[in-house]
């Protein structure tokens, strides 16, 4: 009987989600209007919703309930009730390898096909193996933190003491299983950042010297900003966004992170610019884009359902129009960070190619950070510099 209650109310929240909206805002406002559900039918609710969605475009013609027994099924290494009630030869399979658990899936609906989870592996970028990164989608990525130098042993004791499993993935970064409450483990917040683990990787292209000035150009909350003054505290540092609610956020990150020193500008990265920059001369420019997040989809498998291939080239011309007219704030001679949560070409070698032909910066070095092999985001990111002036 539960599991068929549990059954209804999945059924109930996926026929009320509005397409184009992120779970993670969706589902915590349907608790709330529906304060019956106690926290264990909620996290059971929430589970089920995501692991339907990560199923993303496979068997579209086939009923809700049955492509959500597939998804747990090939989400879940450990038998519940759920499954068990509605697909009990399946749970006696649970600990299967996801390749054979794939095979019976196979066996029981002739139709599935791995690729329709993600139907553009067509577009991905070069050097993301194909199959690794459609089988990471039944996978839930870990939660990862960056600890500031210093309190690393404090937050091992702390995670120690609240026997939360945990994994020192070196240079700062712990790696933790989702959906762990830190806020309430680790009595300090000033000790530590939530950031993935590639988001951290992207550090190792900044390359930055001593009192040189930056710009971190789409700022968001300031997570790469973060690590750049990490490596570097005496750089001058810009910060822009187009959103003014994610700046307010992002002084209050960097009040708590200690970064005071600072100047926050309002800018629409796909206009001119010039009456606001035109003093301006960066020595280091970051560009973390605004793109698909296809590489984020981990996280938010929903958005597999409601992407479609042309905004694609949506977001690779709005990446070209941005880098034109960033670039021009770039001294001679220094680097510009072109980073992505993509994992198309388009967005990535695509955009790496214009600014080298069409702008005449030159590519030092870029990379996929293949979060797949890490339960983490999948990335991309650039080195690219500027042509020398006479």
């Amino acid at each position: 009987m539960k599991a068929i209650n549990q059954l209804k109310t999945f059924q109930r929240i996926l026929d009320e989600y509005p397409a184009e909206t992120p779970l993670s805002k969706f589902l915590p406002g349907f608790y709330r209007q529906n304060k019956q559900m106690g926290s264990t039918d909620r996290r059971i609710a929430s589970r089920l919703m995501y692991n339907y969605f990560r199923s993303g475009k496979a068997l579209p013609g086939t009923p809700a309930d049955e492509r959500l027994f597939i998804a747990e099924f090939l989400c879940n290494s450990q038998v519940n009730s759920f499954l068990q009630h509605f697909k009990p030869e399946w749970a006696a399979c649970i600990d299967f390898s996801i390749d054979d658990k794939l095979n019976l899936v196979k066996t029981a609906y002739p139709k599935f096909n791995l690729d329709d989870v993600f139907p553009w592996t067509n577009q991905l970028s070069a050097g993301i193996d194909k199959a690794e990164f459609l089988r990471s989608f039944f996978v839930q990525p870990d939660l990862f933190i960056r600890v500031y130098k210093g309190f690393e042993t404090q937050v091992k004791v702390a995670l120690a003491a609240a026997e939360i499993i945990f994994k020192d993935e070196g240079n700062g970064c712990f790696s933790l299983p989702n959906g762990t409450r830190l806020e309430t483990i680790v009595p300090n917040p000033h000790w530590y950042e939530v950031q993935d683990f590639s988001s951290q990787q992207t550090a190792q292209f900044f390359k930055p010297q001593k009192w040189e000035s930056w710009w971190d150009a789409c700022a968001a909350s300031g997570g790469k900003s973060l690590l750049l003054h990490d490596m570097e505290p005496t750089v001058k540092l810009v910060v822009s966004d187009i959103r003014e609610s994610i700046l307010a956020n992002l002084d209050e990150r960097f009040q708590q992170a200690g970064l005071l020193k600072y100047q926050k500008k309002l800018l629409d990265l796909t206009q001119n610019n010039d009456l606001i920059l035109h003093d301006y001369a960066f020595d280091g420019i970051i560009l973390d884009a605004p793109c698909s997040g296809s590489g984020t989809w981990g996280r938010t498998p929903e958005m597999i359902s409601q992407f479609d291939a042309h905004k694609i080239v949506f977001f690779q011309r709005l990446q070209q129009s941005i880098v034109r007219n960033v670039v021009k704030y770039l001294k001679s001679g220094k680097p510009l960070i072109y980073i992505t949560c993509s994992v198309f070409k388009a967005e990535n070698e695509g955009v790496v190619d214009f600014m080298m032909k069409e702008l005449g910066l030159k590519l030092d070095a870029q990379m996929v950070l293949k979060g797949y092999e890490n339960k983490a985001d999948t990335m991309f990111v650039a080195r690219m510099i500027s042509p020398r002036t006479a």
